[in-house]
């Protein structure tokens, strides 16, 4: 049995030496990072209210989540906006550059929303699922 196909690599084009190109890259990558690091912080930072409401009030785990959905949330968008770096075609002018980052700075946005609004449809589920049972009472102190 012969594995080759596994130790095929792509072609790569190792001739890109259009600037066009060049200014597409680190526009696009400037742009998501800048658009990522402003939506992370948000959700951060206004996030707490909510995560310490669905933990009843157990602000050490609803810090924990926070801190735990922050890296994740970075990590699955960092690895997207990688994967979606290269547009496949080199832009002959500056409108077609335009064109190409406004579609992927658009696809960044709608995966953003999107993973937003999973994110607090889960955490809404956990929030209202809790609120049916009562949360475990502690000892009394002293």
């Amino acid at each position: 049995m012969s594995f080759s196909f596994l130790a095929q690599t792509p072609a790569v084009s190792t001739d890109v030496t259009d600037p066009l190109s060049f200014w597409e890259y680190g526009i696009y990558f400037v742009v998501a990072v800048i658009i990522t690091v402003w939506v992370g912080r948000t959700l951060f930072r206004n996030g707490r209210t909510f995560l310490v409401d669905a933990f009843h009030g157990r602000e050490d785990m609803a810090d924990s989540v926070n801190h735990l959905l922050i890296v994740g949330f970075y990590l699955v968008n960092a690895g997207f906006m990688l994967l979606f770096l290269s547009s496949g075609a080199r832009p002959e002018r500056p409108l077609v550059v335009a064109e190409h980052l406004s579609w992927k700075l658009g696809i960044v946005v709608v995966v953003l929303g999107v993973m937003h609004m999973l994110n607090l449809l889960i955490l809404n589920g956990l929030r209202t699922g809790g609120m049916k049972t009562p949360p475990p009472s502690l000892p009394p102190k002293g």
